[in-house]
């Protein structure tokens, strides 16, 4: 009796459930990411024990805050309150320098969405050094 060999079967690594399994980990971690960009700006904060005061250079920018919300820049008054409006005013201002410095002072009793709002819009124009302006207090000591 003459017996034929049996053509043997090349071994194969089953790919589709590791397939399976890595579509299933893309997944659960595309949905639990967040995908947020949180702006954040380099802050120079003075100190408020210092004595001498900081001088406004004449390459600076000052943006004020002020109590009921509205800014200035540069001591002229932006018309309203909107974001929109603050870039449109900072872009005049300084055009495209923003290397140089932006100097924010708000009122104590301005809000902190005010504040916010117009330290997010120096960031997304591309200013990078903002100060943040004090003031001594004379009861301390």
């Amino acid at each position: 009796m003459k017996l034929r060999k049996r053509p043997r079967e090349e071994d194969q690594i089953n790919v589709v459930p590791f397939i399976d399994i890595l579509l299933v980990l893309l997944i659960f971690f595309m949905v639990s990411s967040r995908f947020t960009h949180n702006a954040e700006l380099k802050l120079d904060l003075p100190t408020a024990e210092e004595t001498g005061g900081q001088q406004r250079q004449p390459e600076t920018v000052e943006l004020a805050v002020h109590e009921n919300g509205t800014y200035s820049i540069n001591g002229r008054a932006v018309l309203d309150s909107k974001p929109e409006t603050l870039r449109k005013g900072l872009r005049e201002v300084a055009g495209d320098r923003t290397d140089i410095p932006l100097i924010l002072s708000a009122d104590a009793k301005a809000t902190h969405q005010a504040v916010v709002t117009a330290m997010d819009v120096a960031g997304q124009l591309g200013f990078s050094k903002l100060s943040i302006t004090t003031r001594r207090d004379e009861n301390a000591e």
